[in-house]
Order: structure tokens, then sequence, then C-alpha cells
């Protein structure tokens, strides 16, 4: 055994703080729950704990009333050892439009001031325009920027794709790469071959991070440490497996006493493990956390649809009377995305491609009624799909309109002093204006509910009292 091989430690992302509980209890986990556990997680050792982005900034303030920026200082002043990592959504940062490049620098910028070491950045489209601004910004503040390449399977996603957007991440200012596998699609040997090629190609460390939706990502996080992935992702085990990532306590022991001995101590994660566990078997109770994403789904290998989406799809179908066409659909979703350009199913190209494909079907002619965000990735709105979709397809949707070549944001004006001004009235803090920004309605609500916590009206009456009921 090599001297490289005997000191290969791998280190661990912990994702209970943010993916865990987004996938399995719809993101709802409190900050007053993760606060009671967080000085306990920080003296684990990990390299990193993903708390922050994704869908908990929406959630935190839809849901839970609660600021998302005051959550990340709270947990910053709690964590004081461990790097506070979070997921941004490039250009849409974390919302579900492209914002313009002053927002993005003024978001990243924020992010970083209020705690965050590490983001991790992406785009549904693997498209780099999109990543430009929030990866200089990144890099301009001192954070760590972690780019990662939505993984999926295709003619085109080769080997060489993958190699070669990773040189071209890491020439555009990547501190490391991440294999975001967010379907559970890549398989054991798959992922040894994959990180082998990037380990080659780049001298960046690489994480995987995946889901355990098809059941084999525990053992992909084995071949691809084997092959040099010099960081993983996982959940405590309440919150772990399913649609989540792997259990933390299992690939600690997976690895121990190996060259890649991940160092972390059983004793603390089972401490840790039991706070989690009556959280787990409460969310159950309050039906948020629904069995049927604790199981396995090798669905998602057959036809690469996450398992968000298999749910989603059954849902539109049920509505319809159509549950009987469930197949047609699944069958139909690989030809879509074709049409399409191939994009990897993520949000929200997952949503649109799903949506079409149900369309398709029920209509009983492909493209008969075409959804508006169908015609907006065939546009180009979303930026560069994976391969060119012909014109065939693209006159069929959009007609002769021109598609947008260039990159999307490019055509965006300025817009945080606009943004600024229509909601200075409820400005607290500098961040609320980026709150407004990503969710204008959400952002408000919530804003006028924390006033109203603040004297002591009940949000609900004074909202009543502002209205004029018919008698």
């Amino acid at each position: 055994m090599s001297e490289q091989l005997k000191n290969r430690p791998v280190k661990i992302t912990d994702t209970t703080f943010r993916d865990a509980h987004q996938s399995l209890i719809a993101t709802r986990m409190k900050t007053e729950d993760m606060l009671q556990i967080a000085e306990k997680m920080d003296k684990v050792g990990f390299y990193s704990m993903e708390v922050w982005g994704g869908a908990t900034f929406d959630a935190s303030l839809r849901f839970l009333k609660e600021d998302p920026w005051e959550r990340l200082r709270r947990l910053r002043a709690t964590i004081k050892n461990t790097k506070l990592q979070m997921l941004l959504r490039g250009q849409n940062l974390l919302g579900y439009r492209h914002y313009a490049d002053d927002v993005v620098e003024y978001f990243v910028q924020k992010s970083i001031a209020n705690g965050i070491d590490i983001i991790r950045i992406f785009d549904a489209l693997n498209d780099p325009r999109n990543l430009e601004t929030a990866i200089r910004s990144a890099n301009k503040e001192k954070g760590h920027a972690q780019v990662a390449i939505s993984y999926t399977l295709s003619e085109v996603h080769t080997l060489e794709y993958y190699v070669k957007l990773a040189k071209q991440f890491e020439n555009m200012g990547a501190d490391s790469i991440c294999i975001k596998d967010m379907a559970g699609l890549l398989v054991p040997y798959a992922a040894f071959e994959l990180v082998s090629a990037l380990k080659s190609a780049i001298k960046i460390p690489v994480q995987i991070h995946s889901h355990y939706t098809s059941g084999v990502a525990g053992m992909s996080y084995l071949k691809a440490v084997e092959a040099g992935a010099d960081i993983i992702d996982t959940a405590m085990s309440p919150f772990a497996m399913g649609t989540a990532q792997p259990a933390t306590e299992v690939m600690v022991e997976t690895f121990r006493g190996t060259p890649y001995d991940s160092g972390l101590g059983q004793e603390i994660l089972a401490e840790i493990a039991d706070y989690f566990r009556p959280l787990r078997e409460k969310s159950m109770d309050e039906g948020l956390l629904n069995p049927k994403v604790l199981g396995v789904d090798i669905q998602t290998l057959l036809y690469q649809v996450p398992g968000g989406m298999l749910s989603n799809l059954v849902s539109q179908l049920k509505n319809q009377n159509a549950e009987d066409r469930f197949y047609d659909v699944l069958k139909e979703i690989p030809r879509v995305r074709a049409d399409f350009g191939y994009p990897p199913l993520v949000t929200p190209s997952s949503q649109i491609v799903g949506t079409q494909a149900v369309l398709n079907v029920l209509m009983g002619e492909r493209y008969k009624m075409v959804t508006k965000e169908s015609k907006a990735i065939v546009r180009g709105e979303y930026g560069r799909t994976p391969v060119s979709i012909s014109d065939e397809i693209r006159k069929k949707i959009i007609g002769d309109e021109e598609p947008i070549t260039c990159r999307p944001a490019d055509l965006l004006e300025p817009e945080l002093k606009k943004i600024e001004a229509e909601m200075k009235q409820y400005k607290e803090q500098d961040e609320d204006i980026l709150s407004y920004a990503l969710f204008p309605q959400v952002g408000e609500d919530f804003f006028k509910y924390r006033q109203a916590q603040k004297t002591k009206i009940d949000p609900i009456l004074a909202d009543a009292e502002n209205k004029v009921y018919p008698v």
C-alpha cells in the first residue's frame, strides 16, 4: 500500500440542517430545533455543515415565519469551529427566475458577511454563463466557491463532457468541484470512473453529493472515495436515506480502519442521532414525513426521474382522473427531454419536462398544448441547453420567435435600487432588500408579520381591521 493511499481520510459535510430536512420533511425544521444541538455537532469534526440555501430560505419566510438571515447569524454564533455551507442556484440565487447581476453580487456579499464560508453554486442546465457572476462574487468576498456539476444520464452526458465542464469551472475560479447527483443516478462503478477522470484532469478537490432515492448512494460514495473523492455529503441517520443523503454514522463506520478513515467518533454521533430521533417521530405524527420518501424507488434509474418529480406526476394525473396513464407519461419524459436539449432533471427543468410530458399524453397530440415554461426553455430564457434544440421543435413551440443566444442575465437591467425603493417601508436591515427581491409577496407577508409581533398585534386581526366586510 502506497504512502499516498495510507493518508487519505475522507472529509464529511453534514446536510442535516439543509438538504436532509428539505428532502424528507418539506424543509420544516425550525431554527430553535437546530440551535439546541448545533454546538454538539460543531464538536464532531465535520469538514463543513450545510445549513442554508436551497429551499430553506423560502420555507423559513413562508411557513416558519422566521428570518433566514437571523437563522444564519444564530447558527454562525453557535457553530464556531466548523465551516458553514449553502446551496445557490447560480443566477437564480434561491428564487425561481434569473436576477440581475447587482442582486447576485449583493446576495453573495451578504451571505458571506452573515457567516457562510462555502457557497455551492450550480445551474440546472450546467450553463457556465449562469454561474459567472456568483463565482466571481464569491472569489471577491474571499468565500469558497464550490461549483457543482448537475449529474445526469444521456447520450451527450459522457465522461468527456463532465471533464471538460470541470476544467472550465476550475478556470472560472472554482475552489472545488461537486458532483451533484440530485436524482440518485450515479451508480458505484460509474462514480469510480467519473471521479478518477476528474482527479486526473483538475487540481482542486472533488466532493460527492447524492440522494438515496435509488438505493445505491452509499455504495457509490465508497467507490468514489476509493477513486480519490475528497469529501462526501451525509446526513444524521434519523434524517438520512430515502430521498435524503446516506447516513453519516454508516459512512463513518464504512471507512473506519481503512486508509480513508474520517476519524469521526461514533459516540458523539450517537448522541446527536438520539436528539434528532424524536424530531423525526414528531414529523411523522404531523404528516410531514411521508413513509413513501423513505423507500427505494428503482424507477429513478429506469426513467431518470427524481423521487419528488415522480410524486408530482402522480398528483397531476390524479387531478385529471388519469392515473392509468402513469407509465405512458414516464415513457414520454425521455422524449420531451431529448426534444428540449437533454437538460438535467433538476429544479426547474424537471417540473417543466414532467408537466409537458403529462400534457402531451393527455392531449393525445405532442405539443398541442404548451406551457409558458416550456416556451421559456426553448426560447433560451433559462440558458443554453446541453444540446441545441432542433428547428422543428423550436418552430412547433415558439413559432418564428428569435431564441435568446446571449447570457440571459445580460438582458436584465440593474434592479437593486428599484427593489429597495419598493420595500423601503419594511426595511429593518439591509438583508431585507434581498428577501424581498427573491420572494416579493412572501417577503412582504413576513415583514408585516414581524412588525405585528413587535407591536403585540395579531396579524390576522390587524389585517381584518383594514377590510370592510358585507353585513
